[in-house]
């Protein structure tokens, strides 16, 4: 339609205000994969602090960028050993118990007296998309996906020459926990129940999953953490 009102058969797009679908975003944006664990030890060995942290809690969480920027002290129960936060995306209320290298990690962040204090103020309290940006940078620098480039679109370029899509973004760490998870023989009930992934096949509202089970589940992630 966008073709046939540049050429001038149509006065204007009649479909210019309809939304994308689903299936065609995903197929422009490339279909997500997860990261290996050398590329995960690239990836933290040229990080900035905050953004270390972020790839650690994506990684032993499972959780998206928007609630993990969002986290506070007060979501972390030390007691119980476990993170508590409700999702943005679906409401849930998840707890994940908190894996060895992760509790090692929390443990050289600096404390705070305001249990309602970020544990990651920057990403907090900058947009959801430009920290997006600084992983996607991030990736870059270590060699992961191409460095993008801001080259001004001209008139007549093809749509899928101005795109680079990447397989690889931080919600790829979703898909690198639910990978290693499964891999070690953790039961596919119990990754979705941390993972907080939607299914027919197992309700969060009729299937309790006991914490130790989950802790299990958890703990088969490698340690990227130690020297």
């Amino acid at each position: 339609f966008e073709d046939a009102r540049r050429d001038g058969f149509l006065a204007e797009n009649p479909a210019r205000d309809c939304p994308r679908l689903k299936k065609n975003v995903s197929e422009e944006r490339g279909i997500r994969r997860p990261f290996t664990v050398a590329e995960l030890k690239k990836i933290l060995a040229i990080a900035d602090d905050e953004m270390r942290s972020l790839t650690l809690f994506g990684l032993y969480t499972g959780q998206r960028l928007g609630d993990l920027t969002q986290l506070t002290w007060a979501n972390i129960d030390e007691d119980a050993h476990e993170i508590q936060l409700s999702t943005k995306k679906t409401g849930r209320i998840v707890r994940i118990p908190i894996a060895e290298p992760l509790r090692d990690h929390i443990a050289t962040l600096p404390a705070h007296e305001d249990p309602n204090a970020y544990l990651h103020p920057r990403a907090a309290e900058s947009a959801g998309q430009t920290t997006s940006n600084r992983f996607t940078t991030l990736l870059a620098s270590a060699g992961l996906v191409p460095k993008r480039t801001h080259k001004k679109k001209q008139k007549g370029d093809d749509e899928s020459e101005r795109r680079t899509p990447s397989r690889l973004s931080f919600h790829s760490l979703r898909h690198t926990a639910t990978s290693l998870m499964k891999n070690a023989g953790i039961s596919p009930a119990v990754v979705q129940d941390i993972i907080g992934h939607e299914s027919k096949a197992v309700s969060a509202s009729y299937t309790h999953i006991e914490s130790e089970i989950k802790r299990e589940a958890i703990e088969a992630i490698p340690d990227l953490v130690a020297k």
